[in-house]
């Protein structure tokens, strides 16, 4: 029987921080216990978070080398014996998002072909689930990714706040969706001296439910931005008036359909009082920042003093650390579910907040076939 990896139960999620030490008999040699974890990353930038998990675990990174050729080829090569054992493959995505998509398929594939046992791919920011809609004549990108996962021996995934919580049922093997708002609240309530007097604000009505989380949470007002500076996703064509109507188009002398009338978004308005107060948007992802920044100038006009930004993943895309050290935004909240170290040695502004806790605790729980009801206490559907 393999050994189960402990660690100090009260201090794993008190007050949402690390455990002041492990004691040494607590950390034991990872490979005797059963399970490895690995990096699928081939860049030194992307293995911070993995070299972050492995150290609460008390465990040390699996022995892999992972390279492009010089003909732009993946090449993975597992080091080290992984037959009949639980393998955690740990992969953040950096801005090239197809190179670490292969790097991670190819790992996955390999360990499979080598006996692991279970293959379990901790994904914190997944790719391509912003493509999970039909738009015109695409596709549903983040289905075929989830069918490649699973035909690559992918057998369960850990990962943190996807883009729409349906991406679940794309897999055919268990998703553990876990939550950073615990911590994103954490920081607002102690890095925030007068978060008392702030109001959380959703940058359209689509974030709305998140900034209603959040708000009824902090026990904190709410404010939602509407108008014609918004362009969601609902807005978007989806495909169903596919193929387009022509103008001449031939009709069924029997078939009158009623007219869709167009949409008309209304001047924009801020529902809700911001004047003198703190405003802190949330989202789920910051990327191209634009709307960001358009959201803090409407927000400063309305008497907001003060405007944050709090998302669980910055991509920070393009030239999103120029216009948000340029914008009326005061400072910028992300996880370190992507990298971002570059961004953030051009816009000071960007804080990051550690997630390394409750991956590890996830990581430790599945191997260990404990419940993860305990990583998610008080969470709702909304969150």
């Amino acid at each position: 029987m393999p050994r189960k990896l402990l660690l100090p139960y009260k201090s794993v999620f008190s007050h949402f921080r690390a455990p002041q030490g492990l004691h040494d008999s607590l950390a034991m040699n990872a490979a005797r216990s059963g399970y490895r974890v690995f990096s699928a990353n081939s860049t030194a930038a992307s293995t911070e978070l993995a070299k972050k998990i492995t150290e609460r675990l008390g465990a040390e990174l699996g022995k892999s080398v992972v390279y492009q050729e010089t003909n732009g080829e993946t090449r993975v090569e597992i080091k080290e014996s992984v037959r009949g054992q639980d393998i955690f493959i740990i992969q953040t995505i950096p801005r090239d998002v197809n190179t670490a998509v292969m790097e991670l398929l190819i790992m996955a594939y390999a360990l499979k072909t080598s006996c692991a046992r279970n293959i379990i791919g901790v994904i914190p920011y997944f790719p391509y689930s912003k493509q999970s809609k039909m738009r015109k004549r695409g596709s549903i990108v983040c289905k075929l990714l989830a069918s490649m996962l699973a035909k690559a021996g992918l057998t369960h995934i850990i990962t943190m706040d996807l883009h729409q919580k349906e991406i679940q049922g794309f897999f055919s093997f268990p998703v553990d969706n876990l939550r950073a708002s615990p911590f994103l609240l954490q920081y607002i309530q102690e890095e925030i001296p007068d978060y008392r007097n702030a109001v959380i604000v959703a940058k359209s009505p689509g974030a709305a439910k998140r900034a209603q989380s959040y708000a009824e949470r902090l026990r904190l007002g709410l404010a939602v931005i509407h108008g014609e500076a918004q362009c969601t996703e609902q807005d978007m064509d989806d495909g169903r008036h596919s193929p387009p109507m022509l103008k001449n188009a031939t009709v069924h002398p029997g078939l009158e359909l009623p007219l869709m009338m167009a949409k008309e978004k209304p001047p924009i308005t801020v529902v809700g009082d911001v004047g003198g107060r703190i405003a802190i948007i949330v989202d789920d992802i910051i990327d191209d920042v634009e709307s960001f920044v358009a959201a803090a100038e409407i927000l400063k006009e309305r008497g907001a003093y003060k405007i944050f930004v709090m998302a669980t993943h910055g991509l920070l895309s393009a030239d999103a650390p120029r216009l948000i050290e340029e914008s009326s935004i005061d400072e910028v909240v992300v996880t370190n579910t992507v990298p971002h170290e570059v961004q953030k040695l051009q816009c000071p502004k960007i804080k990051t907040v550690d997630i390394s806790l409750i991956l590890s605790e996830a990581i430790r729980r599945i191997h260990n076939g404990e419940s993860m009801a305990y990583l998610f206490r008080n969470i709702t559907v909304d969150d």
